[in-house]
């Protein structure tokens, strides 16, 4: 059973920077994804990083601010972000896709999600 665990978030002033983590065990290769669901809303894809060879994908409303990356001796994903808006304020999601060749941020691709943390965005 593969489980993911998120941390690192909280509540932020706009312009801030938060850096979200998320282990996943056990210990494997696999896409990693990060979503995120604010209230009343669907749950969107953000961005993924590849297993192959650490490669990024972001969704276009996200690319300059967000920032995915991996620890492959950690097992850890992270996502850096920075000049956070309101907008931002959801909670976040990680979650593993064991099978597709290169990753993209759709739900339907990612079996194994963790609980989510919450980023609260306000002054």
């Amino acid at each position: 059973q593969v489980q993911l665990v998120e941390s690192g978030g909280g509540l932020v002033q706009p312009g801030g920077s938060l850096r979200l983590s998320c282990v996943v065990s056990p210990s494997h290769f696999y896409n990693v994804g990060w979503f995120r669901q604010a209230p009343g809303q669907e749950r969107k894809g953000l961005s993924c990083i590849n297993s192959a060879d650490g490669s990024p994908y972001y969704a276009d409303f996200v690319k300059g601010r967000f920032t995915i990356s991996r620890d492959n001796v950690n097992n850890t994903v992270y996502l850096e972000m920075k000049n956070l808006k309101p907008e931002d304020t959801a909670v976040y999601y990680c979650a593993a896709d064991p099978k597709s060749r290169r990753c993209l941020p759709h739900q339907i691709l990612y079996p194994y999600w963790g609980q989510g943390t919450q980023v609260t965005v306000s002054s």
